[in-house]
């Protein structure tokens, strides 16, 4: 039996890079996977490679244009992830991220850290709150949420992020008291750099994250790597792991 088989995931921000990558992996072990993503066209296009994982073990994917920061459009996509699947056991937080825009308190735009404090913090509030309940019902859960190493270490030049990241990974551990009752862990993956197309140009024009990912002990990670740390945790092997933030970032927290 596959490690997830008969299990329902919505993961939002699931078109590319750690979604997209986690999406097909959980298919591939069996579950039926919402893509909740803002761009249709990598949404649709993670759909199809997620499905194509999923062939030999009865996985499935479908795509659900959604906004995390609105709560209309989120519960909407709730709705229609029961209405499919009819019921749902995993919500990975995983939209978000960082830009160049991003800086010190002294220096970044203040519309740059209600755009992290929206997206990563305020969107895995919102899909917590409109998923959890339906979780609890489906008789109980996992909820991944991401948070960084810059909740765990300094790292100088990314305020509005580092903020949003360390307010996720207090989130998550009151969130595990709250909701172990329900049969709900609720734990958060650190990565450190992780090669994504999207944070390779972030590497090419930003000095900070340059440096900080030469400290990284067994190289940089990949998308790859974070999902399957995503599979432990939506899996039932980790039935007693809750309230963690587990680093997965090649050691660059103990250097």
């Amino acid at each position: 039996m596959s490690r997830l088989d008969g299990k329902v995931a919505f993961i939002t921000g699931g078109g590319g890079g750690i979604g997209r990558a986690t999406a097909e992996r959980f298919a591939e072990e069996g579950a039926k996977v919402v893509i909740a993503e803002i761009n249709p066209d990598v949404g649709v296009s993670a759909a199809e490679s997620a499905r194509a994982f999923g062939g030999n073990s009865g996985g499935d994917a479908h795509f659900i244009k959604t906004d995390v920061s609105d709560a209309d459009s989120v519960q909407s996509a709730i709705a229609e992830t029961v209405d499919r699947f009819g019921r749902l056991h995993i919500l990975h937080n995983n939209a978000g991220g960082s830009t160049l825009q991003d800086g010190p308190v002294t220096k970044a735009p203040v519309e740059e850290f209600w755009r992290c404090i929206n997206l990563d913090l305020f969107g895995t509030f919102l899909c917590s709150k409109y998923a959890i309940p339906v979780i609890a019902k489906s008789g109980g859960g996992s909820v991944i949420n991401m948070s960084s190493n810059v909740a765990l270490m300094a790292l100088p030049g990314r305020d509005c992020y580092t903020a949003a990241k360390g307010a996720i990974a207090a989130m998550t551990r009151s969130m595990a008291v709250e909701y172990a009752p329900d049969k709900i862990r609720v734990n958060a993956i650190a990565p450190s750099v992780t090669l994504s197309d999207r944070v390779k140009k972030l590497l090419d024009a930003s000095p900070e994250i340059e440096a900080i990912s030469e400290t990284h002990l067994l190289g940089l990670g990949e998308p790859i790597h974070i999902a399957e740390m995503a599979v432990y945790l939506a899996a039932d092997e980790s039935l007693i792991t809750t309230g963690q933030v587990i680093s997965v970032d090649s050691g660059v927290t103990i250097v």
